[in-house]
């Protein structure tokens, strides 16, 4: 099909952007890698009067690590992500899983924040950033504002980003000594969406877990942080025992529906599965 008319803009600067998302108000949507969204255009599932284009707007892209932080532009494709030296050295979990999104047309036009914004609960992104515990540079009408992954995050495809706003930038915190974290992800084919997939990263100090991140993808209305599963890890000696445990409890947080990819006893088991696979690498990747 073919999408309904609309006006469309390409602005070069981030304040160009800003300007014109206030100027045409709700009539406006943001186009980042148009993964999604165009898609959606053309089934005249949406039909936005205006498109603004980030995709002149160089500064919002781009890979680096400062302040303590790794920072990940905004409009920064998941082919940078995948091919990323930094990150492959640094951040697994992040390389795991921008190797397995969609397909290599997807992962060369989407975008971190494009991704992020968008919300899908089966987007691979929401749940590693939630086990990293990332959080997120928002600009808009009213200045600057941050986002933890958790308070961005609301439900299906929503978002806590107000009109007019833009999402800019990925901060996640750099790793400390004794971190490693893995994706384990279920598709019935290669490029599929997730029948179920799960985000681990982990910190070992003096033998034990000293902080755990767990993030569920594909198992419920938005990402999952399986927060009791955290909590169990914490400060135990990340044994077998203890990583079987944990599945456990992170299959207990799921909430999946049934559908053409299984039950919801099956995908329920799928993420018990996929979480102590995850843990064990996480743990080997800490140096255990």
């Amino acid at each position: 099909m073919i999408p309904g008319q609309f006006e469309y803009h390409a602005p070069s600067t981030l304040d160009e952007a800003l300007a014109l998302l206030a100027e045409h108000g709700s009539d406006a949507r943001v186009l980042a890698g148009g993964q999604s969204l165009i898609p959606l255009m053309k089934l005249r599932l949406a039909s936005p009067a205006v498109l603004v284009d980030l995709n002149g707007v160089d500064s919002l892209s781009g890979i680096e690590e400062s302040d303590g932080q790794l920072r990940i532009g905004a409009m920064t494709r998941h082919s940078a992500l995948e091919r990323s030296e930094l990150i492959a050295s640094r951040y697994p979990l992040i390389a795991d899983a921008a190797a397995v999104i969609a397909d290599p047309l997807v992962r060369n036009r989407g975008t971190t924040g494009g991704s992020l914004a968008h919300a899908d609960p089966a987007g691979d992104l929401g749940s590693v950033m939630t086990a990293l515990g990332a959080e997120v540079g928002v600009a808009g009408p009213g200045g600057a504002r941050t986002l933890s992954i958790d308070e961005l995050l609301l439900g299906p495809f929503m978002t806590t980003l107000d009109e007019g706003e833009i999402l800019t930038e990925v901060r996640v915190p750099q790793p400390e000594a004794g971190s490693g974290g893995a994706y384990e992800k279920l598709e019935r084919k290669v490029g599929d969406f997730a029948t179920a997939a799960v985000a681990v990263q982990i910190t070992r100090a003096n033998g034990s877990c000293s902080a755990a991140g767990i993030g569920l993808t594909a198992v419920g209305p938005t990402t999952i942080r399986a927060s009791e599963a955290e909590d169990a890890l914490t400060g135990s000696s990340l044994d077998d025992d203890a990583l079987r445990a944990a599945a456990d409890l992170a299959a207990a947080a799921s909430d999946p529906a049934a559908d053409l990819r299984g039950s919801e006893e099956y995908k329920r088991d799928m993420v018990r599965v996929l979480t102590l696979r995850a843990l064990r690498r996480a743990v080997e990747r800490a140096g255990g």
